[in-house]
């Protein structure tokens, strides 16, 4: 069996799993396996489907333990409350929030398109206290709820503001350009590129998520950039070029983080 993602505290854990089919009969005591060597984990649950649609939501399954899947997540000193039932949390892409967050400049205004629980605008403003302000946009009303009872629980609301929305929608009310904007949304994402590049001020910086085959994991993300810079009439500077975590075999999550400039 593949390794399983533990979310929660000490006291309250979740364990998400991925059986194999030849293993499927066997799913009732690997379950009660893991509950017993991790004590704090009170949930198995059984991924049964692929993320789907807007709201990137997998089914899953129970397979042994408590009915309630919500916990509290710790992570870098600030707390997340969520059910992964319900919405998209990855505990593995933590360091990876973590190096969005040191990036972020005294007095930026920042971004997060597909904000989900909050997660990537509270790493910012517990990591850069000085940040101006941070925005976040999430479509998931679940998402939206636990986002705000995030912000609330780790005394935030001062730097965060949130929105419930399509990004499509809300971006055209934005009086305001930003200095960074992050789209942490792989699958889906080329499709906002041209407007978090019009939400852009001049010298701003985006961090872009895509998918890419281990034996060519960036071309078609940086093609996607050039067209959508290209629409916009704006130049674009590469800075960093990154894998993030593997999806499938030979399929990577990569990040490439660029500047727009005036074409």
């Amino acid at each position: 069996m593949k390794s399983f993602d533990v979310i929660g505290s000490k006291e309250k854990a979740v364990a998400i799993v991925e059986i194999p089919e030849e293993l499927k009969q066997k799913e009732k005591s690997i379950a009660e396996s893991i509950m017993q060597l991790n004590k704090n984990v009170k949930s198995v649950l059984k991924k049964v489907s692929e993320r789907k649609d807007e709201l990137r939501l997998r089914k899953y399954e129970l397979i042994a333990g408590d009915t309630n899947t919500e916990v509290v997540h710790r992570e870098y000193g600030y707390l997340l409350k969520l059910d992964p039932k319900k919405v998209y949390f990855s505990p593995r892409e933590g360091t990876e929030r973590q190096r969005i967050a040191e990036q972020v400049k005294p007095n930026e205004t920042v971004l997060v398109m597909f904000s989900g629980i909050g997660v990537i605008p509270i790493a910012i403003v517990k990591k850069q206290t000085d940040v101006y302000k941070t925005y976040g946009i999430e479509i998931n009303p679940s998402a939206y709820h636990y986002a705000v009872e995030n912000v609330r629980i780790n005394k935030l609301g001062h730097k965060i503001s949130l929105i419930c929305g399509d990004v499509h929608d809300v971006c055209k009310k934005f009086k305001e350009k930003f200095d960074r904007i992050v789209m942490p949304l792989p699958f889906g994402a080329e499709s906002f590129l041209d407007i978090a590049i019009n939400c852009l001020k001049e010298n701003g910086i985006i961090h872009f998520y895509n998918w890419g085959k281990e034996d060519d994991l960036f071309s078609n993300a940086l093609k996607l950039i050039e067209e959508n810079a290209k629409k916009s009439n704006k130049k674009f500077e590469i800075l960093d070029k990154r894998k993030v975590l593997p999806y499938s075999p030979r399929k990577w999550k990569i990040c490439i983080d660029f500047k727009i400039k005036q074409g």
